[in-house]
């Protein structure tokens, strides 16, 4: 019999990826992670919220989350790049968000680098999406130590994103961004996600 103290997602008894360990990463990994975003609103979003996370675990930016749409307002990129310095110093007294001055000026930035790239390319999705040449590259993992921190795809974003402007998109960042986007399915084949992401292709 499952234990009590487990997550409540986790006493249902589905296969899933090792790594969620809460209610709200349970959630996160089963409707979010890895399902191909077209969108560019939440394409910023998922920029802010992984440089946001350098550093730290990902489950410590899943509880601020809803911080972090308060101070940035729910991520409407155009808003954002509007910010000044007095927005920064407000930002930094914000504990709702990590008070790290580098991630909030980097969010500032890469706004208007996000704006200057929608402006060249119709919109950040067409952007983003030609590294995997506008495919999800599904991935078939068996253990959590077959996940790799980058790929030559991931390499080459970041090079491109840093000749830009962008900052906090090392190629780390980059491929977190990717998994988190769904450019990228690298749930393991064990668990019922892979497929279900899988079968999303054809939306994306």
């Amino acid at each position: 019999m499952p234990s009590p103290s487990m997550p409540l997602l986790a006493r249902d008894g589905l296969p899933r990826c090792h790594w969620p360990k809460s209610d709200l990463s349970f959630k996160y990994h089963d409707q979010e992670w890895g399902v191909p975003l077209h969108d560019d609103r939440k394409l910023f979003e998922f920029l802010v919220l992984d440089a946001a996370q350098a550093g730290l675990s990902w489950e410590t930016i899943l509880k601020k989350r809803e911080g972090y749409r308060t101070a940035f307002a729910a991520f409407d990129v155009q808003r954002v790049a509007c910010f000044t310095e007095r927005d920064c110093r407000r930002l930094m007294a914000d504990p709702a968000i990590v008070r790290n001055r580098l991630k909030i000026q980097s969010a500032v930035t890469n706004a208007r680098a996000f704006l200057a790239v929608q402006e060249a390319f119709g919109s950040f999705d067409a952007y983003i999406w030609q590294f995997v040449t506008g495919r999800v590259i599904v991935n078939h993992r068996r253990r959590m130590s077959d996940i790799p921190a980058s790929s030559r795809e991931s390499d080459k974003m970041s090079r491109d994103l840093k000749s830009r402007g962008f900052s906090f998109v090392g190629t780390t960042i980059c491929y977190a961004f990717m998994q988190a986007a769904g450019l990228v399915n690298d749930h393991l084949t064990s668990c019922f996600r892979h497929t279900q992401c899988s079968e999303l292709l054809n939306d994306a």
